[in-house]
């Protein structure tokens, strides 16, 4: 009887034990579940506002043709273009001169380059990058220089074959995060003649370390030229660079050589190939193709001509018989490329994207695949998390989250005025309340995100009562944009709204790189901005703003100076 009871006992509690742990598991199910909820919801914020920032990337490009457009119908000559327009001819003996007279003092303890490169060369650089340590500018130059000799005598396509014994790695963007590119040799190895790479271009920008992931990939370049390949991106463009930081590390980096860099990295990028093509079977492009992308004339383009992604390339001016006067164009390959497109059948397209932590640390992996000889593709992830290594899921999640809503609450706060005049458009009564729903329509109306406004609505106002928002009450710990006193709301708004793109403007016009700009030429570029972007904005508070910047009164504007002015900053406690 005792011996029953006892085992009767033992029983029932291991029942309760194990149902305790299934109740368990499934509250962890589901608090990880709504943590995964949260992160997802946060790269959703992060990708859409991204695909915006494209927008505007295309906006501006339409800009660049609107004053191009302007200069042509204005000006008698193309002498008077900005240098973007009409770039200065380089000659080839200038650079290597240049970079001979740059001396390297005795007490640069970094690694000294001795060309032509080799392997154990490479293997130095990366050491030294992993010590922190800078490469002088001469070397830095000098690879930039090689590296174009190379690139000049490849095509725009290149034609690669798979081989049983050497297996094939493909990197996509790595956005200056030298951690991931190590990740990536230390796990997969380093590249050699029986370890081929292709690198499809965005090797550059928001990443700290752009220089040094470019100096390593163009010296294993140099050393296996016919087995590293690497592409073109949308960011290997000194436009895209003034935007998004490479041209920013640079010249923090570089102070003295800076602009030579800058110059020569110009031209590298312009050589670089567009497409690397596998068997005649795997296209490797930047960007994705379209329905009807012709690889035929993507062969025959100019590719050296194509300086900017935002701008197209101006060839001298012909007589247009059409019209009676004489025009600028497109040169004929880019008209072939946008007119005589046919299909190809494509059975698969894949995306690579090799940053990790792209947006946030712990806000994504980072992948690369490997294609064998009968081009099937495996894949790869990583995370390079040295941050968030001793963080918890949660506090992973919260780092995520917060970096999402803060890029959020900037694109709300340059609107802020927008968004209270939608928000009005619901309220006919002027009660300062409207409907959840209708909250959610006048956001969307306003910044053009396509989220879920409805659910993000509670952490972002203050007040809802009865499921209708007091949008009079304001939201809630959103940044605060500090500004010159003399300046108005509306274009305080503006000018932060804009400022990325005015700083590219500003940087084309300045002929001279002095960072100084002319009264008349701040006013002339400050009419045609907003004549193209439709901003209504009295000249006169544009004139008193910009006299107020012009500190000496010697008439010119340092406008990087102008721009910084205008900083969004946020509140030191941001907890959403």
């Amino acid at each position: 009887m005792g011996c029953s009871h006892s085992v009767h006992n033992e029983t029932k509690k291991s029942e309760k034990a194990m149902k305790a742990a299934v109740l368990i598991q499934n509250w962890y199910r589901c608090y990880k579940a709504r943590l995964e909820l949260r992160r997802r919801q946060a790269l959703n914020i992060f990708e859409n506002i991204e695909y915006a920032d494209e927008q505007d990337q295309m906006q501006l490009a339409k800009f660049f043709a609107f004053m191009l457009e302007h200069y042509v119908k204005n000006k008698s000559s193309a002498d008077n273009l900005p240098k973007i327009f009409n770039p200065e001819p380089k000659r080839k003996s200038d650079e290597e001169t240049i970079i001979s007279l740059i001396e390297v003092p005795d007490t640069y303890y970094g690694p000294r380059l001795k060309f032509p490169l080799t392997f154990a060369d490479v293997v130095l650089l990366i050491d030294a990058f992993k010590e922190n340590q800078i490469l002088h500018a001469r070397y830095v130059l000098e690879v930039l220089l090689e590296a174009k000799k190379i690139l000049q005598q490849m095509p725009n396509i290149i034609h690669i074959s798979s081989t049983v014994s050497k297996e094939l790695t493909i990197c996509g963007d790595i956005h200056g995060k030298l951690d991931d590119l190590f990740l990536i040799f230390y796990k997969n190895g380093l590249p050699s003649g029986n370890n081929r790479y292709v690198f499809n271009g965005d090797f550059v920008d928001r990443g700290q370390n752009s220089m040094e992931v470019l100096m390593v990939l163009f010296s294993f370049l140099l050393v296996y030229p016919n087995d590293v390949y690497l592409n073109r991106g949308n960011h290997e463009d000194y436009l895209m660079n003034m935007r998004y930081g490479f041209t920013k590390e640079i010249m923090q980096k570089y102070k003295q050589h800076g602009a030579k860099i800058l110059h020569l990295l110009e031209e590298v990028y312009t050589w670089l190939p567009i497409g690397t093509l596998i068997d005649k079977k795997v296209l490797v492009i930047h960007g994705g193709i379209a329905d009807n992308t012709d690889l035929t004339v993507l062969e025959q383009m100019k590719r050296n001509r194509m300086r900017s992604v935002l701008m197209p390339p101006l060839v001298p001016a012909v007589f247009d018989p059409r019209h009676g006067h004489f025009s600028h164009e497109l040169p004929p390959p880019a008209m072939l490329a946008m007119e005589q497109l046919t299909k190809y059948e494509w059975d698969q397209i894949i995306t690579v994207f090799s940053a990790s932590n792209y947006y946030e640390e712990g806000s994504n992996r980072g992948a690369y695949l490997k294609l064998s000889h009968d081009t099937t593709p495996r894949f790869f992830q990583y995370q390079s998390s040295q941050i968030t290594q001793a963080k918890t899921l949660h506090e992973r999640v919260d780092i995520v989250e917060n970096a999402a809503f803060r890029i959020l609450g900037e694109r709300m706060i340059i609107r802020k005025t927008n968004l209270i005049q939608a928000f009005r458009k619901y309220d006919p009564n002027d009660t300062g309340k409207i409907s959840l729903s209708d909250w959610a329509k006048a956001t969307e109306e306003v910044l053009e995100l396509h989220l879920p406004w409805m659910s993000l609505c509670p952490r972002l106002v203050k007040t809802i009562e009865d499921g209708y928002v007091l949008y009079n009450m304001g939201f809630k710990d959103l940044p605060v944009v500090r500004a010159p006193k003399v300046a108005k709301a509306g274009m305080v708004e503006t000018l932060v709204r804009y400022r990325s793109d005015l700083k590219i403007i500003f940087n084309i016009i300045d002929k001279d790189q002095s960072g100084l700009i002319s009264m008349d030429e701040f006013r002339a570029m400050w009419k045609l901005f907003c004549s193209h972007y439709n901003i209504d904005i009295e000249e006169s508070h544009v004139d008193q703003l910009a006299h107020s910047m012009d500190l000496n009164k010697d008439g010119s504007i340092d406008f990087n100076e102008f721009l910084t002015a205008f900083d969004v900053v946020h509140r030191a406690t941001n907890k959403l």
